[in-house]
């Protein structure tokens, strides 16, 4: 365990970016082993799934609601990954042509994967696990298997994993990618939970499972149908009632013998090899501790467009409009609702450091928003002790210091300037050695998911406003820590975040997805 929690330290110590020396990667950008961003399973019967995306969605301001559960069918099921996992749209421009995922990651790289695993459906007479194909939006049956498990939860229930290849990352970002795969993970697990929402689902992460228990569940330890080493996230429970995280579905674990179908196909023609990343995800792969539980946020906000038009619309953007970034205090606070609070029903552990730029009714300056109490004293104690800590018109917001932060807030990440011509920017500052040795160096994975989640929600929340953010990895780690006064780890930044009003480049176009079936 110690070992592991060493690993953890020495890992986020070396790639924290610094003014005049970045974590490394290889500087360059190698097109010849681009990775592929499908995973395709070959030799796997595919199950086509219809499209969902004339199916009508409850408003998104109803999304914390309590809303009818839909039944699990293929119609529910598409509807389900179509609006998380799913293609949002493509673009073009210059005889290029991408996709913009529901999802948001890192670079758009998205080394998350989707896994299903289901009670008999498909005119099937067995369980099977599948692997969603976001590409096809398919689902490919890679085992079936006979089952009672599903006794024991609720008619509906279905449990999906998520897992991650951390070579599509690691291609771009080297050393550093770690954090990136995690964030990614976030993004994507929030971006299911609020699907699922819109049927009426719940959702709860399994807790009972170690990553060995789940590679197997997943097939992922067959590394023969492999060249790409991917390793498991998380699995989650999805259900018309909240499951409890510590939900028992080892039975799985007899139930499913042999060989899976399919073999994955090979992303890249080789790789080059960073012998940190396969040394931190085997330090952070040992079996968690469950954490504390609390109550789960639920946001009440002002009326707005249809649930699956704010999730297709969702945008990372590259330019910030300083002219036209300034928004209202209501705008601020429907925005901070949306994360104030545990978006899981766990203990909140990031807490967000606001550059406030342009927002009416608010002062220019550096503010918090403690996502749990229970850290404000050990926060006042490490940061600078001439911090003013003024409440401000926002439950657990804080006003620290009056100052314009736009040149700081573009030097902390990377000299971006969509860190100073939006709204705000913040960074996510989670408690961190605390955690760590406390539960474990699986930790340091879910604080980055926390992190994510955060982002994605971030997003999907300033979409519905009709504003833009953007997630920034890219910062300077203890130039941000010195910033605020902090000395040790006791608390770190592990991501940033910008929002504001976004510029709109015509020159590329947006085409939509699934085209061809439509």
């Amino acid at each position: 365990m110690n070992r592991d929690i060493n690993m953890v330290y020495h890992y986020h110590e070396v790639t924290k970016h610094a003014p005049q020396r970045y974590a490394r990667s290889l500087g360059y950008m190698d097109w010849s082993t681009q990775p592929n961003p499908f995973r395709e399973y070959r030799g796997a019967k595919e199950i086509k799934l219809p499209l969902a995306l004339e199916y009508p969605t409850i408003p998104y301001s109803l999304i914390d609601e309590q809303n009818p559960s839909a039944p699990l069918c293929i119609e529910s099921l598409s509807q389900l990954l179509q609006f998380s996992m799913a293609i949002a749209a493509y673009k073009s421009s210059d005889g290029s042509r991408w996709a913009v995922r529901c999802n948001a990651s890192s670079g758009n790289l998205h080394p998350t994967e989707t896994y299903l695993i289901l009670p008999p459906l498909f005119d099937n007479v067995k369980s099977t696990i599948s692997h969603y194909n976001p590409k096809n939006h398919s689902l490919e049956i890679l085992k079936e298997f006979e089952s009672d498990i599903w006794q024991e939860y609720p008619k509906g229930t279905l449990f999906l994993g998520v897992s991650s290849i951390a070579w599509r990352e690691v291609w771009k970002y080297g050393e550093r990618a770690f954090r990136y795969v995690n964030l990614d993970a976030g993004h994507a697990w929030q971006s299911i939970v609020v699907s699922a929402k819109m049927l009426g689902w719940k959702t709860s992460r399994v807790e009972t499972l170690s990553d060995e228990e789940m590679a197997k569940i997943l097939g992922l330890d067959q590394k023969e149908r492999f060249f790409e080493a991917e390793h498991p996230d998380m699995i989650l429970a999805i259900s018309p009632q909240k499951l409890s995280s510590s939900s028992d579905i080892s039975k799985l674990l007899s139930d499913i013998e042999g060989d899976f179908s399919g073999i994955a196909n090979q992303l890249s023609p080789q790789m080059h090899k960073w012998e940190i990343i396969p040394q931190i995800i085997e330090a952070t792969s040992a079996p968690e501790i469950a954490k504390k539980n609390t109550e789960e946020l639920r946001v009440e906000r002002e009326a707005t467009k249809e649930s699956k038009e704010v999730v297709l619309q969702r945008r990372s953007v590259h330019v910030m409009k300083s002219d036209i970034s300034t928004i209202t205090k209501e705008q601020f606070h429907t925005i901070l609702s949306s994360v104030n609070g545990s978006l899981d029903g766990k203990k909140s552990a990031a807490h967000l450091c606001i550059f406030l730029h342009r927002v009416d009714g608010y002062e220019p300056g550096l503010y918090t928003l403690i996502r749990d109490n229970d850290d404000k004293e050990a926060l006042k104690e490490a940061m600078h002790r001439d911090f003013l800590w003024q409440e401000c018109d926002f439950e657990n917001l804080y006003f620290l210091k009056a100052d314009d932060y736009t040149f700081a807030s573009k030097a902390i990440s990377c000299s971006q300037d969509i860190a100073s011509d939006g709204s705000f920017s913040l960074g996510m500052l989670c408690r961190f050695s605390d955690e760590i040795i406390e539960y474990g160096a699986h930790r340091y994975r879910e604080l980055f998911w926390e992190c994510g989640a955060i982002g994605q929600q971030l997003y999907l929340e300033a979409t519905s406003l009709g504003l833009s953010g953007t997630g920034i990895g890219c910062y300077l780690d203890d130039t941000m820590h010195s910033l605020l006064g902090l000395k040790n780890n006791k608390f770190q930044v592990l991501y940033h975040f910008t929002l504001g009003r976004g510029f709109v480049d015509s020159r590329i176009m947006t085409l939509p997805p699934y085209e061809a079936r439509a």
